[in-house]
């Protein structure tokens, strides 16, 4: 089938599914071939995501991984407002293999998680969970990604020095924040550096060889 018709066909089963499991569960179907606005059907209010929204984190991290991407199952990660929520991704795939979109099923298990250790394993994950950020705002999801390397960095990323930057946006790159359109001037205003500057240091990132490379 192509890509189309498989989002036709999904379009009908999300509501479905998302009501089989309750007011606990949403679905989000998503079209990465245009990444910025890629949520295309959504059903249940778990992360309020939003028909036109944009992907999370790890929904770049899909889009980065391209036609390598496997499913990722019963994932934990937590919403700003501190729920605690399991999750599905599942890439989509055309009739040529090529990976074009996902279906994601977010289950808030905060309950579950509240009755004690002994629902630890139906909450699902053994490992703590990590925060994401679901966003129908691109500029959010960029900026949260942008906070999270920071964070790994331990210093602001405005005013790095090149080397550290250039770790920075190879980072970014992996994590596929370069594919949503709008994405390299809102990292530039960051970095406080010009866009030519970023779209530079972007080809040599992708260019020279990293430290592991070496």
């Amino acid at each position: 089938m192509t890509a189309d018709a498989i989002l036709e066909a999904l379009k009908g089963v999300v509501p479905g599914l998302a009501a089989t499991f309750g007011r606990s569960c949403e679905v989000v179907l998503h079209d990465y071939r245009q990444p910025d606005h890629s949520v295309v059907a959504v059903a249940g209010g778990v992360t309020g995501r939003r028909v036109g929204g944009a992907m999370s984190e790890i929904g770049l991290a899909v889009l980065a991984a391209g036609d390598e991407a496997v499913d990722e199952l019963n994932y934990l990660t937590r919403t700003p407002d501190g729920r605690l929520v399991k999750s599905s991704t599942m890439p989509l795939r055309d009739e040529h293999g090529t990976v074009f979109g996902a279906l994601c099923v977010n289950l808030d298990v905060t309950a579950l998680r509240q009755v004690g250790d002994l629902l630890a394993d139906l909450a699902g994950g053994g490992g703590a969970p990590t925060a994401t950020t679901f966003s129908d705002d691109v500029e959010e999801v960029v900026d949260a990604v942008v906070r999270a390397e920071e964070l790994a960095l331990a210093k602001p990323v405005a005013g790095l020095g090149k080397p550290e930057r250039l770790r920075l946006l190879r980072a970014l790159d992996r994590r596929g924040v370069f594919h949503l359109r709008g994405a390299a001037p809102k990292v530039a205003a960051r970095l406080g550096i010009s866009r030519a500057s970023l779209y530079a240091d972007l080809a040599a990132c992708r260019t020279e060889p990293t430290d592991e490379e070496r």
